[in-house]
């Protein structure tokens, strides 16, 4: 397994239960695929440099992970059909 640096922003339209709902739910997907969260951080919500889907401001999340390419794929194609996740990036450590 590998440790990666999971980044995402999610909409501010949510209201701050469904926000961390949401990313609670991303964390169970590594977990789910035998990975583990090493650390999970809500950065808050700022300002984006450009808009994103019409959207001005996001709730920055950041996860390091020790995950396999299971776990990466699922998260990777979860995150890009949820209309909730404006952006991701996934970085290998």
């Amino acid at each position: 397994m590998k440790n990666y640096e999971i980044s995402f922003i999610v909409r501010p339209d949510l209201e701050k239960d469904a926000v961390e709902k949401l990313a609670k739910s991303y964390e169970k997907v590594l977990v789910n695929h035998k990975s583990k969260v090493l650390s999970s951080k809500e950065l808050g919500q700022k300002e984006l440099a450009y808009t994103i889907k019409g959207q001005k401001t996001g709730y920055y999340y950041l996860i390091n992970a020790e995950a396999n390419d299971a776990a990466i794929k699922e998260f990777d194609r979860l995150a890009t059909l949820d209309e909730n996740i404006l952006r991701h990036i996934i970085i290998k450590l």
